[in-house]
């Protein structure tokens, strides 16, 4: 995994969650700062980092926040990790590290399983526009 700049914070997706990518460019709005790139689950550069990770996507098919060299994190840690690095109003967000790890991730899990249900699925991973090509892996 030497090929990921060290600089910035990668987020892995379910990419043809309709949820999910629209998440992700609401992350990319919000990055002021550009500390995030990005690539789906399902793409040969998310399969490369979750194997390297050891992480079973069939088992956890959310949200994976991957700081090249240092940690990752997945579900609500991840989630809220990312709300917290927008500053503003979005720091009102940390009040959830209070909640037990267990009992966001139910909340988490909940979410992630109706996923499909509630905001549909795609055919294809999301194609990124030209403007912000250069965000996705």
């Amino acid at each position: 995994m030497n090929n990921l700049p060290t600089n910035k914070k990668v987020i892995l997706f379910d990419g043809v969650c309709n949820f999910c990518s629209d998440s992700v460019l609401k992350v990319i709005k919000y990055d002021t700062k550009n500390k995030f790139l990005f690539t789906s689950l399902q793409s040969d550069t998310g399969k490369e980092i979750t194997q390297y990770l050891g992480v079973d996507t069939s088992k956890v098919d959310s949200i994976i926040l991957y700081e090249p060299n240092v940690s990752y994190d997945i579900k609500s840690n991840a989630a809220l990790k990312i709300m917290n690095s927008f500053g503003g109003v979005w720091k009102l967000t940390q009040a959830f590290w209070v909640l037990p790890e267990g009992f966001r991730n139910l909340v988490y899990d909940f979410i992630a399983k109706n996923r499909y249900k509630w905001f549909g699925k795609k055919e294809a991973c999301m194609t990124p526009s030209k403007e912000i090509q250069e965000k996705f892996l």
